[in-house]
């Protein structure tokens, strides 16, 4: 019998490339996100790799679409092996002290209380199986603190946090929890940092080269493969020209 791993923000970026490496290594996938005609293509590839996908069209910042999403499941599907908490956002640069309210309600209702939400459905339905993995994309932001970060740094030292967190809650119920912090990922996620600039997002990776989804999708499904009695806790990866958030060695 298949595993089913759900994913969220599965309509981009490192979402989007999970899903399709998952459905590669054999798993069954739900996948989860805001645009309803790119779960739809998302689909039509998971299928053309010989594997069974749901697609679920919510935002998780609504808890309520969450939860009755998750308890609408059949029964089939309510049998998730593993889920990957993608869903998350960086908007604005601006000091703090300049903030835009929405920007941050946003980044905090995605990146946090999204999280929390999607992570209250599942967990229980693991808990009746006592086994389940995990997987929450946090961030080298989730470690460290830069100028303009703020915000954004705070959600996902959060997220770093709520690992740590699940991992000691969940331990009785032998459920694996792994936080994955990535460093500079070139996705969509300079452009909507710079609210579409296309411009300033290229820029952020100039005379380096970045980590590709396919990275941190090739060390999510490393981590949700590993034996039933090896657990990875917190992976930080970083493209070779990356130290930490603000030592990038750029070519001239």
């Amino acid at each position: 019998m298949k595993k089913i791993a759900l994913i969220t923000g599965a309509t981009s970026g490192i979402g989007q490339a999970t899903a399709l490496k998952a459905a590669e290594a054999g798993f069954e996938i739900i996948i989860t996100g805001r645009r309803e005609d790119r779960l739809q293509q998302l689909a039509a590839e998971i299928r053309q790799k010989g594997s069974e996908v749901l697609s679920l069209c919510f935002d998780v910042r609504d808890a309520e679409a969450v939860k009755k999403a998750i308890e609408n499941l059949d029964d089939k599907w309510k049998n998730i092996a593993v889920l990957v908490n993608n869903a998350g956002l960086a908007v604005g640069v601006s000091p703090l002290q300049e903030g835009i309210l929405d920007d941050w309600e946003r980044m905090i209702d995605t990146n946090v209380k999204g999280l929390l939400y999607v992570t209250r459905a599942v967990a229980p339905l693991m808990i009746q199986k006592n086994s389940g993995h995990i997987v929450n994309i946090a961030s080298i932001a989730g470690k460290e603190v830069y100028p303009g970060g703020n915000v954004y740094c705070a959600t996902k030292h959060a997220v770093d946090a709520l690992s740590r967190a699940m991992r000691t809650d969940m331990l009785k119920h032998n459920i694996k929890v792994t936080n994955i912090a990535p460093g500079m990922v070139e996705t969509e996620f300079s452009l909507v940092r710079y609210k579409g600039d296309a411009a300033a997002a290229k820029n952020v990776y100039k005379g380096m080269t970045p980590l590709t989804n396919e990275d941190i999708a090739d060390t999510i499904l490393f981590a949700i493969t590993r034996p039933a009695h090896v657990c990875l806790n917190d992976i930080v990866i970083m493209p070779t020209a990356q130290a930490n958030s603000r030592d990038v060695n750029r070519e001239a």
